[in-house]
């Protein structure tokens, strides 16, 4: 009883804080393959979104990948592709260089017409000035007629 009782003081005073860091994968082209042809359309059409626009810099590729009635869930990007793109050529480098992969990329997963993009995100750490920490974050999207018509993310409103 005074092992148990000593081991639940030892572990009452030291929360939880250890971490494994994140990875990126390191092939990005393995990620793409899926033995359902539809599902590797669907994983190459978010992940060719993602380095020709975001990564890319050119806003002026998205009615290649985004259907015209494309439903935003992100409450800082409006829904539509016109209002789409006008929020993206705001935030476009203008560089028109699309790289080879996608900075960052931990998975793509694909089921039915929903594909998810997970990335490793660097942050400072609050607790410890100086010093980050990684996580990981996510984008949802969902596929209708071979165009990108959903995306849901970590979207938040900042005051």
């Amino acid at each position: 009883m005074i092992v148990f009782g000593a081991f639940i003081v030892v572990t009452g005073a030291s929360p939880a804080l250890a971490q494994t860091p994140v990875t990126v994968n390191t092939n990005q082209s393995a990620l793409l393959a899926s033995d359902d042809p539809q599902l590797a359309a669907n994983k190459k059409l978010v992940y060719d979104f993602r380095r020709e626009v975001f990564n890319g810099g050119t806003a002026s590729k998205i009615p290649q990948f985004v259907a015209k009635d494309f439903i935003q869930h992100n409450p800082t990007i409006p829904s539509g592709i016109q209002a789409f793109m006008a929020f993206m050529a705001d935030r476009a480098s203008g560089g028109n260089t699309t790289p080879p992969t996608i900075p960052d990329l931990v998975s793509i997963v694909a089921e039915n017409d929903i594909v998810v993009v997970a990335f490793r995100r660097e942050m400072a750490d609050p607790r410890n000035p100086g010093q980050t920490y990684t996580t990981t974050w996510f984008d949802m999207f969902r596929i209708e007629d071979n165009m990108i018509a959903e995306h849901w993310d970590y979207g938040t409103i900042n005051p």
